[in-house]
């Protein structure tokens, strides 16, 4: 319906006519259709509606294949900052035994020198005294023992005095170890 009623040509038979009239018609029948649905505020709110149903829909979807890679990327570095950390804490144990050990053996061996030296700087006469005196003091300490001790608790005894002599390299160790501690903090705190 473009045309202006002004600028129709005129009819020369009813039959053209009646063409002009069904053209005119349907273009007014379409005009009409297009305007109603332009004008149906309930149909084109519809449809605003699905449209934005549809842009939610894929949204949500988009966001939940983000949130789940986020997931999974997090989760592996978790793990790797776990393996990671685990490794650390094996480092430093390990170290930390081999430090405890150097530092025993460092014990014994100034144990061992301070013993030595302790050794030297006594006098033969009084090694000897104090041999003799020791000796004497064994037998006599035996005998009170035998007179004085219940078998049951010689018998215990016995067997701790063997184990203590089949296990002196470590109980050497131990007694070097606490000498020089006790010398170390007597030092500090003179």
């Amino acid at each position: 319906m473009t045309q202006s009623p002004h600028d129709e040509p005129t009819a020369s038979s009813p039959e053209e006519l009646r063409e002009q009239v069904e053209q005119t018609r349907a273009e007014l029948g379409e005009t009409v259709g297009a305007l109603a649905a332009r004008t149906d505020v309930k149909a084109r709110a519809r449809e605003k509606v699905a449209t934005v149903k549809e842009q939610a829909a894929a949204k949500a979807d988009e966001l939940k294949e983000k949130t789940t890679d986020l997931a999974h990327q997090a989760q592996g570095k978790a793990t790797d900052l776990a393996h990671q950390a685990q490794e650390k804490a094996t480092d430093l144990a390990h170290q930390a035994q081999e430090k405890a050990t150097d530092l025993a053996h460092q014990a014994q061996d100034k144990a061992t020198d301070l013993a030595h030296q302790a050794q030297d700087k006594v006098p033969d006469p009084l090694k000897d005294k104090t041999a003799r005196a020791v000796g004497q003091a064994r037998a006599e300490t035996g005998r009170l023992w035998q007179e004085k001790t219940p078998e049951p608790v010689r018998h215990t005894t016995a067997r701790a005095v063997r184990t203590a002599r089949d296990n002196r390299g470590p109980l050497l160790a131990a007694a070097g170890v606490a000498v020089v501690t006790w010398l170390v903090c007597r030092r500090r705190k003179g």
